[in-house]
Parts: structure tokens; sequence; C-alpha cells
């Protein structure tokens, strides 16, 4: 039995945490400066945006968290380090938010049918200096793209999408400054709403099934045994795979009957380079086996028995 464990040089740069700290100061900022001017000009499109960017100011510091808390060694107590903290903060995030969207929408039907005045002026100079914040956190995490670090461009995502949110608040202003028609406050309130619920549901289902140690979405078990045994001959059969997240960096156990080899080191090394460069699975722990599997998880090919002929 051997394991292998790397760490990618991008994920763990100053440079993208640099970035991701300023992008979250710069955005954080931001939320707050509209949830006073949401107060003042009594716009719930402007608290409704700075909801949206709530979102994304968590997004962008369990970023950061997650590019700090990869720095710190593991120890006998935290094998795995701190990874899976972001995820439990993600998880807390992602009730609140679906809790904070239920309450504008409620507020949103309330204005409805009873307008209350609204400050274009304020509401309008607070939602173009939001999108001017959204611009400058997106052009600092665009800045880092060139390294490729899955959380910048997950945060650079978050930050893309906010700004229909500032956009859709400028649009209620200009219509309440030119008609006078507050009614579309509340109606623009729950559209951003409705994005800010899809990114907190994703983000809830997320967290959920990786504290529940869930196999990433994205990854098919099932691929995976066939095509480790297609590309490696010796490799027989694949069985008792676990796989779960652990702070978005991929862990996997394996158990694999091969045909006993010449150079034992030499093929599980093929097996590592073949789990890491094809699923991106830089921690695996790995067990050769050289009798056949007995038991209900062993039997790959039950529904395609000519898929190993290969081998014989």
């Amino acid at each position: 039995m051997a394991h292998s464990h790397s760490h990618s040089p991008a994920s763990d740069s100053n440079g993208n945490s640099k970035r991701l700290l300023a992008a979250f100061v710069v955005t954080a900022t931001f939320m707050l400066l509209e949830v006073i001017g949401g107060l003042i000009s009594g716009s719930l499109a402007l608290l409704a945006d700075a909801g949206h960017m709530f979102t994304d100011a968590a997004a962008l510091l369990f970023a950061f968290l997650a590019v700090y808390f990869a720095r710190r060694p593991p120890n006998n107590q935290h094998t795995f380090g701190w990874l899976r903290l972001t995820t439990l903060a993600a998880f807390i995030n992602a009730i609140a938010l679906v809790l904070i969207t239920v309450l504008i929408v409620y507020e949103a039907f309330v204005r409805f049918y009873h307008p209350q005045p609204i400050a274009g002026k304020t509401m309008m100079v607070i939602a173009v200096a939001g999108l001017f914040a959204n611009l400058l956190a997106f052009w600092i995490l665009h800045r880092g793209s060139e390294e490729k670090n899955m959380n910048v461009r997950a945060a650079a995502l978050h930050v893309l999408g906010d700004l229909l949110g500032s956009v859709g608040a400028i649009i209620a202003a200009l219509v309440i400054l030119w008609t006078g028609w507050t009614p579309v406050d509340p109606i623009l309130s729950v559209l951003v709403s409705c994005l800010v619920l899809r990114s907190a549901w994703r983000l809830l289902k997320e967290s959920v099934n990786e504290l529940l140690e869930g196999a990433p979405k994205a990854l098919d078990i099932a691929a995976l045994k066939r095509n480790l045994s297609r590309s490696i001959p010796e490799v027989r059969d694949v069985h008792h795979v676990h796989i779960w997240l652990v702070g978005e960096k991929p862990v996997m156990t394996l158990h694999v009957q091969v045909i006993p080899p010449h150079d034992h080191d030499a093929l599980l090394s093929r097996i590592h380079h073949f789990l890491e460069h094809e699923y991106h699975v830089e921690h695996a722990t790995v067990q050769m086996e050289y009798q056949p599997c007995s038991g209900p998880d062993c039997h790959l090919y039950q529904s395609t028995p000519d898929a190993h002929h290969h081998h014989h």
C-alpha cells in the first residue's frame, strides 16, 4: 500500500493570496456602502444587490482562507490540516443567504402593494459606485487568471455575476428618476434576489456534499475504474474506490488487482500518474492486490463482460 501527495505551487502563491484579499476588501467595502445607501434612499433593490455582493465577498473570503489554510501543515490531531473549515463556513453562509433572500422577497411584496418613497439620485450614485467596485474587483482577479488557479477563477465568476445586480439597481434608479414609478424597485429586487438564491443554493449543495464526504459531482467513478483498467494493461480490476473532498482537494483510496509486476514501484507510480493527470487526484492511497477480490464492490464489468477481454 502506498500513497502520493503533492501540492500545486499556484494554489499556494502569495500573488493569488494578495489578489483575493484585495478583491475581498473592495467588494466588502462597497457592500457596506450599498447597505447604508439602501437604508438612506429606501431602495430595496440596493439592499438586494448588497445581498448579492455579500455572496461575492463571502466567496472571495473563502477562496483567500483556502489558500491561507492550505499553507498550514497537518498535525496529529488534524491530519488533513484545516482545509474543511472553509467548507463549514460556506455551509453557514449559504443558510444565512437563503434566509436573507426570503426576507427581501417578503419585503418586496409588501412594498409592491404599499409603495414607499425612494431617493432616486442617492440610489443611482450608490448603484454606479457598486458597479465600478465590481469592475475593479474583477480586474484585480483577472490579473491572476494566467496562473489558472481554481479559487481565483471561481471568485472572478462570482464577481462577474454580481455586475448584473448593480446593473439592475441602476435600471431601477433610472426608471424612478424618469417616471417616478417606484414599484420597479421591489420588482428588480426580486430578480436580483433570485440570482442570490441561485448562488446560495449551489453553495449549500456543494458544502453539504463535501461535509457528507460525497464524491465530486464531476467525477464518474465507474468511468474512472474502466479507464484505469484500459490504460494500464497490468490492472485486472479496480474496487473499493472511495473519493471525497477536503477543502476542494480530492482525496482517494482504492484497491487494484494487478498481474504480479516485475517492478512494483514502477507500476504504482504509473497508477498515481494516471490518477493525477487524468482526474487531478493528487492524494491517492493505492492498495495493490494479486488475488481476485470477493464482495459486492468487486465486479467492475458485470454489465459489460467483454470490456476486459484484452487482459486475457
